[in-house]
C-alpha cells in the first residue's frame, strides 16, 4: 500500500507545489476530505500534509474514512497533524469545527462493487452528498468539490468531444448505471443546495485517472488489471482485440485541476478532467507496461464472445477541457512516465 512517505509520492508532491496553483489561499484553512483513503482523495491529503511541510501554511486537514487501519496504514506518522473522523459518510458527520473547503470523493466506483455492492454505491452518492452538503451548510463553507464522473453524461450521440453542457441517455434500469445515475442526482443535490441554501459547490466530471495508491487487485478496470498483472509478472490477457483507445490521466495531473477548481472555479459549474493528449490503444497500453515492467511477460489475445468481463471496443468520445484549461490548467505528465512513476509506487521498477 502506498504512504506518504514513499519515495515516489514526495517525488510527485514536489512536482506538484512546483506549479503554479494559487496555495496561499489555503493558509490557515480548514479543508475536509471524505473517503480520504481512496488513490485520488488520498494525494490531496498528502498534498496538504506536504504544504504544510514545505510552505507552513498552517492547513488544517480533516479526513473522514470508515477505516481506521486503513487511515494509518495510508497517512502513518503524519496522523499527529491532523484530524480523523471514522465513520460511515451516509451518517450525520460529526465536525463542530469551522470547514472552508471540502473535496467529496467517498464512494465505490469499481466494477467490484457496481456488481456485489450497487446500494452502497447508491449511498455515498446520494445520502453521503447530503449529509456532506448539511455540513457545509451548517459551516459556510467556501467551496465543495465534488468527485463525479464522466459517466454522468451517458451517451452522447454523435459527438466526438463532450463539453459540460452535453448530457446523453442512461438507462436507470441497467444495474451497471447505479454509478452515473447517483452521481447524477448528486450533483442535482449541490445544485438544490446552492438554489436553497447558496451553498457554493463545483462537480469535477473525472476520466482514468490512474497512479500511485490504485486499486489494483480485483478492481476489473482496464488500467488497474494491466498494472495488476505488470506488478505481479505475468502476461496481460486481452479477451478482445485491443483496438479500442482510452486516453489516461496521471493523479498528479487530477490533484492539480482538483485544486485549480477548489480555489479557482466558477461557482456552481462542473469541470471536465481528462487528459487527451494521448489516447492509447488498449493493446499497445498492455504492451507499453509490459516494456516498463521489464519482467519479460508478454501481451496474449484470447478472444471469447461469450465472456461478459471482455473489455470493451466502444468508439472514444474525449472529454473537452477548455473549461478547466481557462485555469491554466493543462496535464503535465506523459503516459510512459506516467505508468513509469506508478510501478515505481509499487517498487517494480528502479
Amino acid at each position: 500500500m502506498i504512504t506518504y512517505r514513499h519515495p515516489q509520492v514526495q517525488e510527485d508532491l514536489k512536482q506538484l507545489l512546483e506549479q503554479n496553483i494559487p496555495w496561499h489561499l489555503l493558509r490557515e484553512r480548514t479543508v475536509l476530505i471524505t473517503g480520504a483513503t481512496g488513490m485520488l482523495a488520498s494525494y490531496v491529503g498528502f498534498t496538504l500534509l506536504y504544504l504544510n511541510e514545505k510552505l507552513g501554511l498552517g492547513i488544517k486537514p480533516v479526513f473522514l474514512v470508515r477505516s481506521e487501519q486503513k487511515l494509518k496504514q495510508v497517512y502513518g506518522d503524519v496522523l499527529v497533524n491532523t484530524v480523523n473522523l471514522v465513520q460511515d459518510v451516509c451518517e450525520p458527520i460529526k465536525y463542530n469545527g469551522t470547514v472552508d473547503y471540502i473535496f467529496h470523493a467517498a464512494g465505490a466506483a469499481s466494477p467490484y462493487y457496481i456488481v456485489n455492492d450497487p446500494i452502497g454505491i447508491i449511498n455515498a452518492n446520494v445520502q453521503g452528498t447530503q449529509q456532506v452538503l448539511k455540513l457545509a451548510r451548517n459551516n459556510q463553507t467556501r467551496n465543495v468539490v465534488f468527485a463525479s464522473t464522466r459517466e454522468v453524461y451517458g451517451h452522447v450521440a454523435g459527438k466526438t468531444s463532450i463539453t459540460e453542457t452535453d448530457m446523453g441517455v442512461l438507462d436507470p434500469l441497467n444495474p451497471r448505471d447505479c454509478y452515473p445515475e447517483s452521481k447524477r442526482l448528486a450533483e442535482a443535490l449541490f445544485t438544490a443546495y446552492h438554489t436553497q441554501y447558496g451553498i457554493n459547490f463545483n462537480s469535477m466530471r473525472m476520466a482514468h485517472t490512474y497512479g500511485p495508491g490504485m486499486q489494483i487487485e480485483g478492481d476489473g478496470r482496464v488500467m488497474s488489471d494491466f498494472i495488476n498483472d505488470a506488478v505481479n509478472a505475468r502476461d496481460i490477457i486481452l479477451k478482445s482485440t485491443g483496438e479500442a483507445e482510452r486516453a489516461f490521466c496521471y493523479i498528479t495531473d487530477g490533484v492539480s485541476g482538483i485544486f485549480r477548481v477548489m480555489l479557482q472555479g466558477e461557482a456552481t459549474k462542473a469541470y471536465n478532467l481528462a487528459n487527451e493528449n494521448e489516447p492509447v490503444r488498449i493493446i499497445d497500453l498492455a504492451y507499453l507496461l509490459q516494456k516498463i515492467a521489464n519482467t519479460g511477460k508478454s501481451v496474449k489475445v484470447e478472444l471469447d464472445k461469450n465472456n461478459r468481463a471482455s473489455y470493451t471496443n466502444y468508439a472514444r468520445t474525449a472529454l473537452d477541457t477548455t473549461r478547466l484549461n481557462a485555469l491554466d490548467w493543462q496535464p503535465v505528465v506523459g503516459l510512459e512516465d506516467g505508468l513509469t512513476r506508478t510501478l515505481k509506487a509499487f517498487d517494480k521498477v528502479e
